[in-house]
């Protein structure tokens, strides 16, 4: 593998033009599309622990919580560790040059990206299977360890499909127009986003989970007549067989347009009775009422284009290319400087994106409670979801933070009471 490009300089002003105003166009949609007040009129005052779990409830979620994130956080921080030491002193470059051989830029660039896919994986695999003997250990999930890995293969291998590809425009774009290699790159990130969350749900879903329709009955009929209400077209909800890998509930809506689908878990209708099971599906609804899925999608293809303009004038910059070993974004050899870079600029993102995340997810619950008028219901939903998850009812703040694409579930209980409070409050006045 190697690299003979000509050493052609960046064109920084338009890159960091394009950087701002691509962040200024994302703040600017932020600020108007994302539900930020979580309560219109009033203020979120969470539930007291107490009233809502006992005390060993409360232990019991803690003691799961504190391991869980010792194991996540720990292989987290290493592998990006591992990533950032190799890209900056040149091993990575060099290694990836001895592994690719002669090969010609566009396989090397794949091979560049498989080597660390799988590096990164063999990392957090002890951690991986820690976390597993821990889920076992806590009733959260009943899967062999050969359908662990089967699910761990599946996930690598569409981990690097996807990572191959953006390399691989990446480094094309940048080989064949230098100069403004950031320009095109920034547009088919903003293409390629789009496409991925489109297809996502009839592409990658399926090699994780069999959907199959909700089965006819009383249930169905009040969730089709509740995405009525919500005026949400639904031609059917299906359920995914989650109960091979966990015993945990969830839903979730995906895909926008033609893709948009609604799906449920299995074990959610064998362990909610049907009056908690419509609140939770009624909360997705909400999110595709409000096109929630279109909105996350929208905002990250927009901070793609900023986040590929930071990278072009952080990989522009001469002391950087001589630490890494590398001659610029174009040779092949920059894989794992640009997968470093891309981590860490995941991390520090990670408090913003988790922040409009959970602004959203609150505004669903709002639509839930809208649709069903279901207070006391929802409460006891949220209550038996935490309860199923071993969920921290209080979250370390900073864990939240950077983490937390989710309201507590203290928080999540207090919201028909603030509401119920804001419109007092609003009908008094």
């Amino acid at each position: 593998m190697t690299d003979d490009l000509p050493q052609v300089r960046l064109a920084a002003r338009p890159a960091l033009l394009t950087l701002t105003l691509a962040t200024l166009a994302l703040v600017l949609l932020a600020a108007f599309l994302v539900p930020w007040s979580w309560v219109p009129g009033g203020h979120l005052v969470p539930v007291p622990e107490h009233r809502l779990f006992t005390a060993a409830q409360v232990a019991r979620a803690e003691h799961y919580a504190r391991w869980s994130r010792a194991f996540g956080w720990t292989s987290y921080f290493l592998g990006l560790a591992v990533l950032l030491a190799l890209a900056l002193t040149g091993l990575g470059a060099r290694l990836l040059r001895r592994l690719a051989g002669r090969l010609r830029w566009w396989l090397a660039v794949p091979v560049g990206a498989l080597a660390v896919t799988v590096l990164s994986w063999l990392v957090g695999l002890p951690f991986g299977l820690a976390q597993r003997r821990l889920d076992l250990r806590s009733g959260l999930t009943h899967q062999g360890l050969g359908g662990w890995f089967g699910d761990q293969g599946r996930g690598l291998l569409v981990t690097w499909l996807v990572t191959a590809l953006l390399l691989v425009v990446l480094t094309g774009v940048a080989r064949r127009s230098p100069r403004w290699w950031f320009a095109w790159a920034g547009a088919a990130a903003l293409v390629l986003t789009l496409l991925g969350s489109f297809l996502y749900p009839v592409l990658v879903e399926p090699l994780f989970n069999r959907f199959t329709p909700m089965p006819a009955g009383p249930l169905r009929s009040q969730i089709l007549h509740l995405a009525r209400v919500e005026g949400v077209h639904v031609d059917d909800v299906l359920v995914a067989d989650a109960s091979r890998r966990t015993t945990t509930v969830n839903a979730y809506v995906s895909g926008f347009g033609d893709t948009r689908r609604v799906v449920v878990y299995d074990t959610l209708l064998t362990q909610l009775p049907p009056a908690q099971v419509r609140v939770v599906v009624a909360h997705e609804l909400g999110h595709a009422r409000h096109d929630d899925v279109l909105l996350g999608t929208g905002l990250g293809a927009v901070g793609s284009v900023a986040g590929v303009a930071l990278l072009a004038l952080l990989l522009d910059r001469p002391g950087l290319r001589r630490r890494a070993g590398i001659s610029g974004p174009g040779d092949p050899a920059a894989v794992v400087l640009v997968l470093a870079l891309v981590g860490l600029g995941g991390f520090l993102a990670s408090p913003l994106q988790n922040t409009v995340s959970r602004a959203i997810e609150t505004r669903a619950d709002r639509a839930s409670l809208e649709a069903t008028h279901q207070g006391t219901v929802f409460v006891r939903m949220q209550k038996q979801l935490a309860l199923a998850s071993l969920a921290d009812p209080s979250p370390p703040w900073l864990s939240q933070l950077w983490w937390g694409s989710h309201p507590t579930a203290l928080q999540r209980a207090g919201l028909p009471a603030s509401l119920a409070a804001a419109r007092h409050a609003g009908g008094s006045r």
